[in-house]
Protein backbone atom coordinates (compact mmCIF):
# COMPACT_ATOMS: atom_id res chain seq x y z
CA UNK A 1 0.00 0.00 0.00
CA UNK A 2 1.18 3.47 0.00
CA UNK A 3 1.45 4.31 3.17
CA UNK A 4 4.09 2.29 3.28
CA UNK A 5 6.48 4.68 1.54
CA UNK A 6 4.40 7.78 1.73
CA UNK A 7 4.89 8.51 5.04
CA UNK A 8 2.95 11.86 6.91
CA UNK A 9 4.76 14.95 5.51
CA UNK A 10 7.18 17.34 7.52
CA UNK A 11 6.63 20.69 8.56
CA UNK A 12 9.18 22.76 7.28
CA UNK A 13 10.66 20.56 4.78
CA UNK A 14 9.09 21.34 0.66
CA UNK A 15 6.63 18.81 0.02
CA UNK A 16 8.25 18.36 -3.41
CA UNK A 17 11.64 17.14 -2.07
CA UNK A 18 9.60 14.57 0.52
CA UNK A 19 7.90 13.75 -2.35
CA UNK A 20 10.73 13.12 -4.67
CA UNK A 21 12.45 10.87 -1.24
CA UNK A 22 9.37 8.90 -1.07
CA UNK A 23 9.01 7.97 -4.86
CA UNK A 24 12.85 6.91 -5.01
CA UNK A 25 12.30 5.17 -2.08
CA UNK A 26 9.47 2.93 -3.77
CA UNK A 27 11.65 2.40 -6.79
CA UNK A 28 14.88 1.39 -5.64
CA UNK A 29 12.80 -1.24 -3.33
CA UNK A 30 11.24 -2.30 -6.37
CA UNK A 31 7.39 -1.34 -5.04
CA UNK A 32 7.02 0.41 -8.40
CA UNK A 33 7.51 -2.54 -11.30
CA UNK A 34 9.32 -1.20 -14.25
CA UNK A 35 7.08 -2.74 -17.13
CA UNK A 36 3.41 -0.54 -14.90
CA UNK A 37 3.12 3.01 -15.41
CA UNK A 38 3.45 4.97 -12.57
CA UNK A 39 0.35 6.63 -10.55
CA UNK A 40 -0.62 9.34 -12.88
CA UNK A 41 -0.16 12.58 -11.61
CA UNK A 42 -3.99 13.49 -11.18
CA UNK A 43 -4.30 10.01 -8.70
CA UNK A 44 -1.14 10.21 -7.03
CA UNK A 45 -2.26 14.19 -5.86
CA UNK A 46 -5.73 12.34 -4.83
CA UNK A 47 -4.44 9.41 -2.52
CA UNK A 48 -1.82 12.10 -1.12
CA UNK A 49 -3.59 15.62 -0.97
CA UNK A 50 -1.36 17.30 -2.45
CA UNK A 51 -1.63 19.82 -5.30
CA UNK A 52 -1.51 17.91 -9.14
CA UNK A 53 1.52 20.64 -9.87
CA UNK A 54 3.75 19.20 -7.10
CA UNK A 55 3.54 15.87 -8.09
CA UNK A 56 4.14 16.83 -11.60
CA UNK A 57 6.87 18.93 -11.21
CA UNK A 58 8.48 15.98 -9.05
CA UNK A 59 7.94 13.40 -11.90
CA UNK A 60 9.14 15.96 -14.33
CA UNK A 61 12.22 16.52 -11.87
CA UNK A 62 13.26 12.60 -12.02
CA UNK A 63 13.01 12.48 -15.78
CA UNK A 64 16.05 15.04 -15.70
CA UNK A 65 18.08 13.21 -13.47
CA UNK A 66 17.29 9.67 -15.28
CA UNK A 67 15.20 8.01 -13.08
CA UNK A 68 12.20 8.03 -15.63
CA UNK A 69 11.08 7.89 -18.44
CA UNK A 70 8.35 9.74 -20.16
CA UNK A 71 6.19 8.27 -22.86
CA UNK A 72 3.16 10.14 -24.58
CA UNK A 73 -0.29 9.81 -23.15
CA UNK A 74 1.18 6.45 -21.48
CA UNK A 75 2.89 8.25 -18.39
CA UNK A 76 5.95 7.99 -16.62
CA UNK A 77 7.94 4.76 -16.43
CA UNK A 78 11.11 3.36 -14.30
CA UNK A 79 14.34 3.40 -16.24
CA UNK A 80 15.29 0.35 -15.69
CA UNK A 81 18.81 0.49 -17.98
CA UNK A 82 20.30 3.72 -15.87
CA UNK A 83 19.43 2.18 -12.86
CA UNK A 84 21.11 -1.13 -13.88
CA UNK A 85 24.28 0.04 -15.73
CA UNK A 86 24.58 3.66 -13.85
CA UNK A 87 23.94 2.92 -10.56
CA UNK A 88 24.38 -0.64 -10.71
CA UNK A 89 20.98 -1.53 -9.32
CA UNK A 90 19.07 -4.14 -10.36
CA UNK A 91 15.50 -4.02 -9.68
CA UNK A 92 13.63 -7.41 -8.07
CA UNK A 93 12.37 -9.78 -10.84
CA UNK A 94 8.74 -9.82 -8.84
CA UNK A 95 8.19 -6.65 -7.65
CA UNK A 96 6.36 -5.92 -4.73
CA UNK A 97 3.27 -3.92 -6.22
CA UNK A 98 2.57 -0.77 -4.18
CA UNK A 99 -1.54 -1.13 -5.07
CA UNK A 100 -2.25 -4.63 -4.44
CA UNK A 101 -1.77 -7.23 -1.82
CA UNK A 102 -0.18 -10.78 -3.38
CA UNK A 103 -2.93 -13.61 -3.43
CA UNK A 104 -0.74 -15.34 -0.91
CA UNK A 105 -0.05 -13.00 1.81
CA UNK A 106 -1.60 -13.21 5.39
CA UNK A 107 -4.35 -11.07 6.06
CA UNK A 108 -3.12 -9.22 8.70
CA UNK A 109 -6.31 -7.16 9.86
CA UNK A 110 -7.61 -10.41 10.70
CA UNK A 111 -4.75 -11.77 12.57
CA UNK A 112 -3.67 -8.86 14.52
CA UNK A 113 -5.46 -8.50 17.80
CA UNK A 114 -4.19 -4.90 18.74
CA UNK A 115 -3.87 -1.68 16.05
CA UNK A 116 -1.63 0.40 17.82
CA UNK A 117 -0.86 2.32 14.87
CA UNK A 118 -4.70 3.44 14.97
CA UNK A 119 -4.17 5.34 18.45
CA UNK A 120 -4.00 8.79 17.83
CA UNK A 121 -0.49 9.88 19.14
CA UNK A 122 1.70 12.60 19.25
CA UNK A 123 3.58 13.03 16.14
CA UNK A 124 6.71 15.46 16.46
CA UNK A 125 8.66 16.12 13.30
CA UNK A 126 12.15 14.00 12.73
CA UNK A 127 14.07 17.18 11.38
CA UNK A 128 12.92 19.58 14.42
CA UNK A 129 16.19 20.88 15.01
CA UNK A 130 16.16 22.18 11.48
CA UNK A 131 13.45 24.59 12.34
CA UNK A 132 14.96 27.53 13.27
CA UNK A 133 12.38 28.22 16.82
CA UNK A 134 11.42 25.12 18.00
CA UNK A 135 8.97 25.48 20.59
CA UNK A 136 8.74 21.78 20.95
CA UNK A 137 7.99 20.27 23.88
CA UNK A 138 10.06 17.38 25.59
CA UNK A 139 13.49 17.78 23.88
CA UNK A 140 16.58 19.34 25.60
CA UNK A 141 18.78 22.07 23.90
CA UNK A 142 22.23 20.59 23.57
CA UNK A 143 24.57 21.25 26.98
CA UNK A 144 28.48 20.31 26.28
CA UNK A 145 29.04 20.64 29.69
CA UNK A 146 26.67 17.95 30.57
CA UNK A 147 27.88 15.32 27.25
CA UNK A 148 31.19 15.66 28.05
CA UNK A 149 30.58 14.78 31.80
CA UNK A 150 28.42 12.40 30.01
CA UNK A 151 31.60 10.72 28.49
CA UNK A 152 33.85 10.99 31.35
CA UNK A 153 31.55 8.54 33.12
CA UNK A 154 31.04 6.46 30.18
CA UNK A 155 35.12 5.89 30.63
CA UNK A 156 35.24 5.98 34.02
CA UNK A 157 32.22 2.74 34.09
CA UNK A 158 34.07 1.34 30.79
CA UNK A 159 37.18 0.69 33.11
CA UNK A 160 38.36 -1.38 36.49
CA UNK A 161 35.92 -3.02 38.65
CA UNK A 162 32.67 -0.87 37.26
CA UNK A 163 33.05 -3.39 34.49
CA UNK A 164 32.23 -6.18 35.99
CA UNK A 165 28.91 -4.33 37.40
CA UNK A 166 27.74 -4.40 33.76
CA UNK A 167 29.38 -7.43 31.69
CA UNK A 168 26.82 -9.91 32.26
CA UNK A 169 23.46 -10.48 32.01
CA UNK A 170 21.57 -9.24 34.78
CA UNK A 171 18.34 -11.23 34.29
CA UNK A 172 16.29 -9.58 36.96
CA UNK A 173 18.30 -7.28 38.52
CA UNK A 174 18.94 -3.70 38.36
CA UNK A 175 22.61 -1.48 39.31
CA UNK A 176 22.71 -1.56 42.89
CA UNK A 177 24.64 1.72 42.78
CA UNK A 178 22.09 3.69 40.41
CA UNK A 179 19.47 2.03 42.93
CA UNK A 180 21.31 3.65 45.64
CA UNK A 181 21.42 7.05 43.92
CA UNK A 182 17.92 7.22 43.79
CA UNK A 183 17.26 6.19 46.98
CA UNK A 184 19.66 8.70 48.26
CA UNK A 185 19.82 11.53 46.25
CA UNK A 186 16.62 11.66 43.84
CA UNK A 187 13.87 10.80 45.78
CA UNK A 188 14.89 13.06 48.96
CA UNK A 189 14.46 15.85 46.96
CA UNK A 190 10.89 14.73 45.68
CA UNK A 191 9.99 14.29 50.29
CA UNK A 192 9.45 10.32 49.11
CA UNK A 193 11.38 7.77 51.66
CA UNK A 194 11.39 4.74 50.46
CA UNK A 195 13.58 1.10 50.29
CA UNK A 196 15.57 -0.76 47.77
CA UNK A 197 12.73 -3.42 47.19
CA UNK A 198 10.43 0.01 46.36
CA UNK A 199 12.28 0.70 43.49
CA UNK A 200 12.44 -0.72 39.97
CA UNK A 201 14.49 0.96 37.13
CA UNK A 202 12.88 1.26 33.24
CA UNK A 203 13.43 2.70 30.12
CA UNK A 204 10.97 5.59 31.26
CA UNK A 205 7.90 6.63 31.81
CA UNK A 206 6.12 4.39 28.92
CA UNK A 207 7.51 1.23 30.04
CA UNK A 208 6.15 2.08 33.43
CA UNK A 209 3.16 2.34 32.24
CA UNK A 210 2.74 -0.72 29.45
CA UNK A 211 3.73 -3.04 32.54
CA UNK A 212 1.21 -1.33 34.88
CA UNK A 213 -1.61 -1.81 32.52
CA UNK A 214 -0.57 -5.52 31.60
CA UNK A 215 -0.44 -6.34 35.84
CA UNK A 216 -3.56 -4.06 36.82
CA UNK A 217 -5.58 -3.50 33.76
CA UNK A 218 -8.16 -5.67 32.58
CA UNK A 219 -10.97 -5.40 29.40
CA UNK A 220 -13.74 -2.73 31.09
CA UNK A 221 -11.48 -1.39 33.91
CA UNK A 222 -12.48 2.55 34.60
CA UNK A 223 -9.71 4.10 34.52
CA UNK A 224 -9.73 8.14 35.38
CA UNK A 225 -7.56 10.48 33.00
CA UNK A 226 -7.01 14.35 33.59
CA UNK A 227 -8.62 15.87 30.30
CA UNK A 228 -6.68 17.31 28.93
CA UNK A 229 -4.36 14.84 30.15
CA UNK A 230 -1.10 12.75 28.59
CA UNK A 231 -1.76 10.90 25.36
CA UNK A 232 0.31 8.32 25.98
CA UNK A 233 -1.00 6.82 29.04
CA UNK A 234 -4.25 7.34 27.57
CA UNK A 235 -3.38 4.76 24.70
CA UNK A 236 -1.32 2.43 26.78
CA UNK A 237 -4.29 1.92 29.05
CA UNK A 238 -6.40 1.28 25.91
CA UNK A 239 -4.19 -0.92 24.64
CA UNK A 240 -4.53 -2.94 28.21
CA UNK A 241 -8.46 -2.71 27.51
CA UNK A 242 -9.57 0.06 29.75
CA UNK A 243 -12.17 2.55 29.91
CA UNK A 244 -10.76 6.02 29.96
CA UNK A 245 -12.68 8.16 32.09
CA UNK A 246 -12.48 11.73 31.41
CA UNK A 247 -11.52 13.63 34.87
CA UNK A 248 -12.20 17.64 35.10
CA UNK A 249 -8.98 19.48 35.99
CA UNK A 250 -9.23 23.54 36.89
CA UNK A 251 -6.26 25.81 37.72
CA UNK A 252 -5.58 23.61 40.85
CA UNK A 253 -5.23 20.39 38.56
CA UNK A 254 -7.30 16.98 39.20
CA UNK A 255 -10.63 18.16 40.85
CA UNK A 256 -11.53 15.79 43.79
CA UNK A 257 -14.91 15.17 43.91
CA UNK A 258 -17.62 12.93 42.66
CA UNK A 259 -16.29 12.90 39.34
CA UNK A 260 -13.60 9.87 40.61
CA UNK A 261 -16.40 7.61 42.07
CA UNK A 262 -16.47 4.42 39.97
CA UNK A 263 -12.69 4.57 38.95
CA UNK A 264 -10.36 1.41 39.65
CA UNK A 265 -7.01 3.68 38.71
CA UNK A 266 -6.45 7.04 38.27
CA UNK A 267 -3.70 8.67 36.08
CA UNK A 268 -2.86 12.36 37.27
CA UNK A 269 0.26 14.24 36.95
CA UNK A 270 -0.10 16.44 39.81
CA UNK A 271 3.53 18.61 40.00
CA UNK A 272 2.74 19.84 36.69
CA UNK A 273 -0.37 19.13 34.91
CA UNK A 274 0.26 17.80 31.46
CA UNK A 275 0.32 19.38 29.27
CA UNK A 276 -1.66 22.38 31.28
CA UNK A 277 1.52 23.58 33.63
CA UNK A 278 -1.38 24.01 36.47
CA UNK A 279 0.44 22.23 39.98
CA UNK A 280 -2.03 20.82 42.26
CA UNK A 281 -2.09 22.45 46.10
CA UNK A 282 -1.30 20.21 49.24
CA UNK A 283 -4.83 20.36 50.39
CA UNK A 284 -5.91 18.78 47.32
CA UNK A 285 -3.27 16.50 47.10
CA UNK A 286 -4.15 14.98 50.86
CA UNK A 287 -7.91 15.28 49.80
CA UNK A 288 -6.84 12.67 46.41
CA UNK A 289 -5.36 10.46 48.93
CA UNK A 290 -8.15 10.59 51.38
CA UNK A 291 -10.44 9.81 48.56
CA UNK A 292 -8.41 6.96 46.89
CA UNK A 293 -8.33 5.20 50.19
CA UNK A 294 -12.30 5.29 50.94
CA UNK A 295 -13.11 4.57 47.34
CA UNK A 296 -10.20 1.95 47.14
CA UNK A 297 -8.76 2.70 44.26
CA UNK A 298 -5.04 3.06 43.02
CA UNK A 299 -3.44 6.77 41.80
CA UNK A 300 -0.72 6.41 39.27
CA UNK A 301 1.49 9.66 39.87
CA UNK A 302 3.79 10.77 36.73
CA UNK A 303 5.99 13.24 38.33
CA UNK A 304 7.89 13.75 34.66
CA UNK A 305 8.69 17.76 35.48
CA UNK A 306 9.60 17.50 39.19
CA UNK A 307 12.87 19.33 38.86
CA UNK A 308 11.51 22.35 37.29
CA UNK A 309 9.79 25.12 39.28
CA UNK A 310 11.24 28.62 38.62
CA UNK A 311 9.40 30.82 41.46
CA UNK A 312 9.96 29.07 44.57
CA UNK A 313 11.07 25.44 45.58
CA UNK A 314 9.76 22.20 44.35
CA UNK A 315 6.38 20.61 45.70
CA UNK A 316 6.92 17.66 47.76
CA UNK A 317 5.77 14.59 45.47
CA UNK A 318 1.81 13.09 45.78
CA UNK A 319 3.60 9.85 47.17
CA UNK A 320 5.35 11.85 50.03
CA UNK A 321 2.07 11.99 51.43
CA UNK A 322 1.03 8.58 50.91
CA UNK A 323 0.87 6.34 54.04
CA UNK A 324 -1.32 3.66 53.02
CA UNK A 325 0.80 2.59 49.80
CA UNK A 326 -2.03 3.35 46.73
CA UNK A 327 0.31 5.65 44.82
CA UNK A 328 2.39 4.11 42.11
CA UNK A 329 5.35 6.52 41.46
CA UNK A 330 6.70 7.11 38.19
CA UNK A 331 10.18 9.16 37.62
CA UNK A 332 12.12 9.92 34.98
CA UNK A 333 16.09 10.13 35.39
CA UNK A 334 17.02 11.24 31.86
CA UNK A 335 13.74 13.86 30.43
CA UNK A 336 15.21 16.92 30.75
CA UNK A 337 19.04 15.23 30.92
CA UNK A 338 19.77 13.55 27.66
CA UNK A 339 16.37 12.04 26.41
CA UNK A 340 17.66 9.90 24.15
CA UNK A 341 19.04 7.18 26.82
CA UNK A 342 15.62 6.53 28.12
CA UNK A 343 15.93 5.50 31.75
CA UNK A 344 13.12 5.92 34.61
CA UNK A 345 12.11 4.22 38.06
CA UNK A 346 8.52 3.08 39.47
CA UNK A 347 8.04 3.80 43.51
CA UNK A 348 5.33 1.21 44.82
CA UNK A 349 4.87 -1.11 47.46
CA UNK A 350 7.22 -4.36 47.47
CA UNK A 351 5.01 -6.77 46.17
CA UNK A 352 3.54 -4.75 43.36
CA UNK A 353 7.41 -4.32 42.25
CA UNK A 354 7.99 -7.94 43.07
CA UNK A 355 5.77 -8.44 39.75
CA UNK A 356 6.53 -5.53 38.07
CA UNK A 357 10.34 -7.09 38.51
CA UNK A 358 8.76 -10.57 36.84
CA UNK A 359 7.05 -8.89 33.99
CA UNK A 360 10.26 -6.95 32.93
CA UNK A 361 11.73 -9.88 32.62
CA UNK A 362 9.40 -11.66 29.85
CA UNK A 363 9.66 -8.09 28.06
CA UNK A 364 13.77 -6.96 28.27
CA UNK A 365 14.92 -8.64 31.31
CA UNK A 366 16.74 -5.34 31.91
CA UNK A 367 17.54 -1.61 31.45
CA UNK A 368 20.72 -1.75 29.49
CA UNK A 369 23.34 -2.16 32.54
CA UNK A 370 26.32 0.20 31.18
CA UNK A 371 23.99 3.05 30.78
CA UNK A 372 22.79 2.43 34.50
CA UNK A 373 26.32 2.34 35.94
CA UNK A 374 27.00 5.83 33.56
CA UNK A 375 23.85 7.21 35.22
CA UNK A 376 24.54 5.90 38.50
CA UNK A 377 28.35 7.47 38.45
CA UNK A 378 26.96 10.73 36.89
CA UNK A 379 24.54 10.87 39.71
CA UNK A 380 26.91 10.06 42.59
CA UNK A 381 29.90 12.16 40.84
CA UNK A 382 27.68 15.66 41.73
CA UNK A 383 27.31 16.22 37.71
CA UNK A 384 23.31 15.25 37.80
CA UNK A 385 22.86 17.94 40.61
CA UNK A 386 25.32 20.56 38.55
CA UNK A 387 23.54 19.84 35.72
CA UNK A 388 19.70 20.27 37.50
CA UNK A 389 21.40 23.52 38.93
CA UNK A 390 22.24 25.08 35.12
CA UNK A 391 18.70 23.22 33.58
CA UNK A 392 16.57 25.48 36.00
CA UNK A 393 18.65 28.52 35.75
CA UNK A 394 17.79 28.49 32.04
CA UNK A 395 14.49 27.48 31.98
CA UNK A 396 14.08 30.05 34.26
CA UNK A 397 15.43 32.77 31.64
CA UNK A 398 13.56 31.19 28.95
CA UNK A 399 10.61 31.46 30.99
CA UNK A 400 10.43 34.81 32.13
CA UNK A 401 11.63 35.63 28.27
CA UNK A 402 8.94 34.13 26.72
CA UNK A 403 6.40 35.25 29.30
CA UNK A 404 7.12 39.25 28.51
CA UNK A 405 7.69 38.23 24.61
CA UNK A 406 4.08 36.31 24.54
CA UNK A 407 2.14 39.42 26.72
CA UNK A 408 3.75 42.05 24.38
CA UNK A 409 3.44 40.31 20.43
CA UNK A 410 0.77 38.03 20.99
CA UNK A 411 -1.65 39.57 23.79
CA UNK A 412 -5.20 37.91 22.28
CA UNK A 413 -3.37 34.48 23.40
CA UNK A 414 -4.38 33.56 27.25
CA UNK A 415 -1.17 31.53 28.73
CA UNK A 416 -1.99 28.53 31.79
CA UNK A 417 -0.13 26.78 34.26
CA UNK A 418 2.49 27.75 36.66
CA UNK A 419 6.23 29.51 36.59
CA UNK A 420 7.54 25.83 36.29
CA UNK A 421 8.03 23.25 33.78
CA UNK A 422 9.66 23.78 30.22
CA UNK A 423 6.45 24.47 27.98
CA UNK A 424 2.96 26.66 28.21
CA UNK A 425 0.16 25.63 27.48
CA UNK A 426 -2.05 28.77 25.37
CA UNK A 427 -5.65 28.95 24.73
CA UNK A 428 -6.35 31.43 21.33
CA UNK A 429 -9.59 32.94 21.09
CA UNK A 430 -13.13 31.50 20.34
CA UNK A 431 -12.73 30.07 16.77
CA UNK A 432 -8.65 29.77 16.92
CA UNK A 433 -8.05 27.42 14.78
CA UNK A 434 -4.46 26.28 16.36
CA UNK A 435 -3.38 23.78 12.98
CA UNK A 436 -4.08 26.48 10.78
CA UNK A 437 -1.53 28.53 12.84
CA UNK A 438 1.29 25.36 13.10
CA UNK A 439 0.89 25.79 8.99
CA UNK A 440 1.68 29.26 9.03
CA UNK A 441 4.23 29.45 11.42
CA UNK A 442 6.13 26.16 9.94
CA UNK A 443 6.23 28.77 6.87
CA UNK A 444 8.78 30.77 8.99
CA UNK A 445 10.59 28.44 10.75
CA UNK A 446 8.23 27.77 13.66
CA UNK A 447 6.88 24.81 15.29
CA UNK A 448 4.62 24.54 17.24
CA UNK A 449 1.90 21.68 18.87
CA UNK A 450 -1.33 21.97 18.51
CA UNK A 451 -3.26 21.01 21.72
CA UNK A 452 -6.28 18.92 20.31
CA UNK A 453 -4.69 15.65 21.14
CA UNK A 454 -4.25 15.87 24.53
CA UNK A 455 -8.19 16.02 24.67
CA UNK A 456 -10.63 12.70 25.65
CA UNK A 457 -13.83 14.69 24.34
CA UNK A 458 -15.52 13.29 20.95
CA UNK A 459 -15.23 16.93 19.58
CA UNK A 460 -11.68 18.12 20.47
CA UNK A 461 -11.14 21.59 20.94
CA UNK A 462 -9.20 23.54 18.52
CA UNK A 463 -7.92 26.51 20.33
CA UNK A 464 -5.07 25.12 22.13
CA UNK A 465 -1.51 24.80 21.26
CA UNK A 466 1.96 24.31 23.31
CA UNK A 467 5.05 25.74 23.24
CA UNK A 468 7.85 24.01 24.42
CA UNK A 469 10.99 26.00 25.57
CA UNK A 470 13.37 23.45 26.37
CA UNK A 471 15.09 22.85 23.15
CA UNK A 472 15.43 26.53 22.11
CA UNK A 473 17.51 28.53 22.44
CA UNK A 474 17.23 31.81 24.63
CA UNK A 475 18.00 34.35 22.20
CA UNK A 476 15.65 32.83 19.75
CA UNK A 477 12.27 33.02 21.83
CA UNK A 478 11.94 36.34 21.21
CA UNK A 479 12.37 36.38 17.31
CA UNK A 480 10.64 33.32 17.27
CA UNK A 481 7.65 34.51 19.12
CA UNK A 482 7.51 37.67 16.54
CA UNK A 483 7.37 35.13 13.50
CA UNK A 484 4.83 33.36 16.03
CA UNK A 485 2.66 36.67 16.01
CA UNK A 486 3.33 37.30 12.02
CA UNK A 487 1.55 34.28 11.28
CA UNK A 488 -0.84 34.90 13.62
CA UNK A 489 -1.71 38.02 12.06
CA UNK A 490 -1.73 36.27 8.30
CA UNK A 491 -4.30 34.03 9.55
CA UNK A 492 -6.79 37.25 10.81
CA UNK A 493 -6.44 38.20 6.98
CA UNK A 494 -7.20 34.79 5.64
CA UNK A 495 -10.18 35.33 8.07
CA UNK A 496 -11.33 38.42 6.62
CA UNK A 497 -10.67 37.67 3.29
CA UNK A 498 -13.54 37.57 1.16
Amino acid sequence: MLERYFRPFEAGRSLQEQLRENLLQAILDGALPPGDALPSSRELSRLLKVSRNTVVLVYEKLVQDSFLIPAERRGYFINEKFLRQQLNIALPVHPQRLFQRPDHAPDWDARLQLQPSALRAIVKPRNWREYRYPFIYGQVEHDEQTTARWRDCARIAASGAHVRSWVDDQVMLDDPLLVEQILQRVLPRRGIKAGAEQVLVTVGTQSSLYMLGCLLGREGQVVGLENPGYVDARNILLLAGCVPRPLRIDRQGLVVDEQLQGCEMIFCTPSHQSPTGVTMPVYRRMALLERAREDDFLVIEDDYDSEHNHLGGNHPALKSFDESGRVIYLGSLTKGLLPGIRLGFIVAAPELIHELRALRRYQYRHPPANNQRILALFLALGHYDAHLRRLRDSLSRKWTRISQALAEHLPECHTGGMSGGSALWIEGPPGFDAWQLQRLAARRGVLIEPGDIHFLDAERPQRFFRLGYGAIAEAQIEPGILALAAAWAEMRQLALAP
